[in-house]
């Protein structure tokens, strides 16, 4: 398919609550997800979610193998998630730095539940369920934030570790989000 613009915080589409999809296993389904898929690739995001690329759904997938930006992350499946439901297990946080397609060239530390279930379906309509936890459960907490017209830098309780990231982490060579 194609990749596709990745809209930026300030854009009123990431703020908006996603559409559940109503209808599965459709070529304008699997078009989505294939361009979603080729613009996760190219920007070498470890996720994205539908709204930003501009659509409306409540769409997301993730997954993590081997990641520059995120060198040392666990692996996470490569996931089509429709429609998400997330329960979070237990009241324990965790603290980690976060970046974001759509929040090119910062970081912040977000808290995320550490242990997490969800559910919900593939892009065939099959049923997804998942108990996860570490970057897996915060990989998929911030995605499905994107449904809800929430962005990472709103999570942030401390402002003094946000920032860009060539500032934050002079001696690294982390790509731009």
């Amino acid at each position: 398919m194609a990749i596709q613009e990745v809209l930026r915080m300030g854009d009123a589409v990431l703020l908006q609550k996603a559409e559940p999809v109503l209808v599965f296993d459709t070529p304008e389904l699997h078009a989505l997800i294939q361009d979603m898929h080729d613009t996760m690739a190219y920007m070498n995001g470890a996720g994205i979610a539908a709204p930003q690329i501009g659509v409306s759904l409540r769409v997301v997938i993730f997954g993590v193998s081997a990641n520059l930006r995120y060198p040392d992350a666990e692996q996470v499946p490569y996931t089509v998630l429709v429609n998400p439901t997330l329960n979070y297990v237990g009241t324990e946080l965790e603290d980690g730095w976060e970046g974001c397609l759509s929040v090119p060239g910062m970081r912040g530390v977000v808290p995320r539940y550490q242990r997490l279930h969800y559910t919900g379906f593939d892009q065939y309509g099959k049923p997804i369920d998942r108990l996860v936890s570490g970057f897996h459960a915060r990989v998929v907490q911030h995605e499905c934030d994107h449904l809800d017209g929430i962005l990472y830098p709103m999570r942030i309780k401390d402002f003094t570790k946000f920032g860009f990231t060539d500032i934050l982490f002079p001696n690294q060579d982390i790509q731009d989000d």
